[in-house]
């Protein structure tokens, strides 16, 4: 009983990363139509700058700041000085996915030369703050799912109560026919990779930060999970993205319990393919049309 109340406990904190992850990657898809493999170099690149902000004296909440505009930033660059070009040229999905692959390579090996094959972790003691049934919740995990609701409550306000919001939905729908009624699909295009990329950055510190150890390596098993919960959810659904972080999140942990824990990738395909089965568009099936960004 521990074991389970233990898995679910952590279940719900990996399912509050991936949250951030995959409505971050969601938001790019939907937005620029570019399936961003690179999106897990981004957010290793952005814990691994959370870290070098801490080893020069930065505080954690401050470091954690740094990786978030690290994310922001790479993310932006990506976007303006690769996949736009491209896009402009009129490349194919298929392509701009191959480009992207291309891209998450680059960006593991220049990564992997400069920090090399070792592990590191943040500065970070965790605190205990309370136990249920015996399982221990920390300062650390509560953090991370409180930054990970604020960031989703955010993210709501933003698409559904702001212009910005309206326009990055109306963009994902039919950038042409946004921009010929006077939407800079441009511009929005490039803040909602800012976005995204923020909570990518958010994402790699949180995931580093409750990781008992990482590398540069740390993101490629990482993704599979994250592009899991934004299909599961609905491709273009934030809030498909985040029921869909939820249910691989309990569902991988909890299954740990009585399978080898590294079974959990071949569990989320498992359960993406079992649902998938059932609705084709994911779990909110009646919210998701396309790549159209649902709220």
């Amino acid at each position: 009983m521990n074991l389970i109340v233990s898995a679910t406990v952590f279940g719900v904190v990996i399912a509050a990363v991936l949250a951030l992850a995959a409505v971050g990657f969601t938001l790019q898809y939907s937005v620029s139509n570019v399936f961003n493999l690179a999106f897990s170099e981004t957010m290793v690149i952005a814990g691994f700058a959370a870290l070098g902000a801490g080893k020069a004296g930065l505080p954690m909440a401050v470091s954690a700041l740094v990786g978030v505009a690290t994310g922001a930033v790479v993310s932006l660059l990506l976007n303006q000085f690769v996949y736009q070009p491209f896009a402009r040229r009129g490349v194919s999905v298929f392509q701009m996915l191959v480009i992207s692959l291309a891209v998450s390579l680059v960006l593991a090996n220049t990564l992997l030369a400069f920090v090399g094959p070792l592990s590191f972790r943040y500065d970070v003691t965790p605190t205990v703050m309370f136990t249920i049934a015996s399982a221990a919740v920390t300062n650390l995990q509560l953090i991370v799912i409180a930054l990970a609701v604020a960031a989703m409550a955010a993210m709501h306000l933003l698409l559904k109560r702001s212009k910005l919001g309206l326009a990055m939905r109306a963009a994902s729908v039919d950038g042409g026919l946004a921009q010929s009624c006077g939407i800079a699909t441009a511009k929005v295009v490039a803040i909602a990779w800012v976005i995204s990329g923020a909570l990518c950055g958010l994402a790699g510190v949180a995931l580093f930060l409750i990781s008992s150890s990482f590398s540069a390596t740390s993101g490629r098993t990482f993704i599979v999970l994250v592009i899991a919960a934004a299909v599961l959810g609905g491709i273009g659904d934030a809030y498909g993205a985040m029921l869909g972080a939820l249910v691989l999140g309990l569902a991988t942990e909890l299954t740990a319990v009585w399978l080898d824990p590294s079974f959990k990738i071949a569990i989320a395909l498992i359960v993406l393919i079992a649902v998938l089965m059932a609705r084709p568009q994911g779990i909110r099936a009646e919210f998701s049309s396309g790549r159209a960004l649902q709220v």
